[in-house]
C-alpha cells in the first residue's frame, strides 16, 4: 500500500513537501479549498525528486476541459512525470454561486468532461485535428500556435472522487482511479462503491479493478495523552457532522439506517450550530467512519477494514499532532504490501 501525505497550500509548504519526501511518503496531495493547488504543486515539483504530486481534488466544473488539460499537462512536465490529476465535482451551490459556472447532470457532465480532456491530450500527442462534440462541451479548434505537442512523460493518470452511485460508475469507466471520500464507511464502500466501480469498469471492457487505483482517506482518532484523545474525538466528530449535513452525502448515512441524522445536521448547519453538530455524532457513527485506536494499533485498524481494497492511503486526522507521530503508522502500512 502506498501512503500519502497532504499539503496545506500555505506559503512555505514547499519545505513540508521536501520533508515529506525525505520521510518516505509516496505522494503529496493538495486540495482546492483556500488555495489553487496547481501553483503550489509546481513549486513543490522543483524541490522534490521522487514523490508523486497530485490534486485531491481540483474542482473540475470550476474550469473548462481545455483549461484543465493545459494545467495537468504543465504539471506533468514540471514534475518530470510525477503528477496525478485528481478531480471532483463539488456540489451545486459552490459551482453556481461561488464560481458562477453551469451545473447540470453532474455524473454525465463529468464523464463527458474527462473524455474531453483525454481528447485534447490525444490531439496534442498525435497531431490529429481536435474534434470533440458533446452535449456539455465542444472542442474543435487546436492550432499549432497553442499546441504544446506530445508530453515526453505521457499523460498523467486521472483519479475521480465520488460518493453517489452514478459518479462512482463514471470513475470506473473513464478514470484511472477513484478517490474514496473520507465520509465513507467500510459498509458503504463494499456494498455500494465497489459494485459501482466494477460496473463502470465492465462498461470500459475490464473484468476487475486490476490496474485501477483506489485511494482511501479514512478518518483516524488517536493520541497518546488524554488531551490529544479529547481533541481528536471532537475534531473528527465535527468533520463527520459537517459532511453529514450535505444532502449529497446522505446515501452513506442511509446505508446504515441513519436516515434522520442528515436532515438534523443540515438544520443545525443552517443555524450555525457547528459545535452542537459534532455532539450529535454518536460513538456508533464515529466508529463506522473512523479508525479509533491507540497509535500502535492505527495501521492494523486501517488494514483490517481496507487492506484488500486500497492501493494507496492517506490518514484523515483534522487535529494537530507532530509529523513524526505518524511515521510508525506510515511504515507499517507501507510494509503491509496489500493490494
Amino acid at each position: 500500500m502506498k501512503v500519502d501525505a497532504t499539503l496545506s497550500g500555505k506559503v512555505g509548504d514547499w519545505d513540508a513537501g521536501r520533508e515529506a519526501e525525505d520521510a518516505g511518503y509516496d505522494a503529496l496531495w493538495l486540495s482546492e479549498v483556500k488555495h489553487d493547488p496547481f501553483p503550489m504543486l509546481a513549486v513543490v515539483a522543483t524541490r522534490t525528486e521522487r514523490v508523486a504530486l497530485g490534486t485531491a481534488i481540483a474542482l473540475a466544473f470550476a474550469r473548462n476541459p481545455m483549461s484543465m488539460a493545459v494545467l495537468a499537462n504543465d504539471l506533468q512536465l514540471y514534475s518530470g512525470g510525477r503528477f496525478i490529476l485528481g478531480v471532483g465535482s463539488q456540489i451545486k451551490p459552490h459551482i453556481t454561486k461561488r464560481f458562477s459556472m453551469p451545473w447540470s447532470a453532474p455524473a454525465d457532465r463529468m464523464r463527458e468532461y474527462l473524455l474531453a480532456v483525454r481528447a485534447i491530450w490525444a490531439s496534442w500527442a498525435t497531431g490529429e485535428p481536435l474534434r470533440f462534440l458533446g452535449e456539455h462541451y465542444t472542442h474543435t479548434l487546436m492550432t499549432p500556435f497553442f499546441d504544446p505537442g506530445p508530453n515526453p512523460h505521457g499523460n498523467p493518470p486521472i483519479i475521480l472522487a465520488g460518493v453517489g452511485p452514478r459518479m462512482t460508475r463514471v470513475a470506473g469507466e473513464v478514470a484511472d482511479g477513484f478517490f474514496v471520500h473520507g465520509f465513507t464507511t467500510e459498509l458503504y464502500l463494499r456494498e455500494h462503491s465497489v459494485p459501482g466501480l466494477l460496473e463502470g469498469r465492465k462498461a470500459a471492457g475490464h473484468d476487475d479493478l486490476d490496474g485501477f487505483q483506489v485511494s482511501g482517506l479514512p478518518f483516524v482518532v488517536t493520541g497518546e495523552t488524554d488531551e490529544q484523545w479529547a481533541t481528536a474525538h471532537a475534531a473528527v466528530r465535527k468533520q463527520i457532522a459537517f459532511y453529514g449535513s450535505t444532502p449529497a452525502y446522505w446515501p452513506v448515512l442511509e446505508a446504515h439506517g441513519w436516515d434522520d441524522l442528515g436532515p438534523e445536521l443540515n438544520l443545525l448547519s443552517k443555524r450555525g450550530e457547528w459545535d452542537e453538530m459534532g455532539r450529535r455524532i454518536s460513538d456508533e457513527v464515529l466508529d463506522a467512519f473512523a479508525v479509533v485506536a491507540p497509535p500502535d494499533q492505527v495501521a492494523a485498524g486501517v488494514l483490517a477494514r481496507y487492506g484488500d481494497l486500497f492501493t494507496r492511503c492517506g490518514l484523515y486526522a483534522p487535529y494537530p499532532l507532530p509529523d513524526e507521530f505518524w511515521l510508525p503508522v506510515v511504515r507499517e502500512l507501507q510494509a503491509a504490501g496489500c493490494s
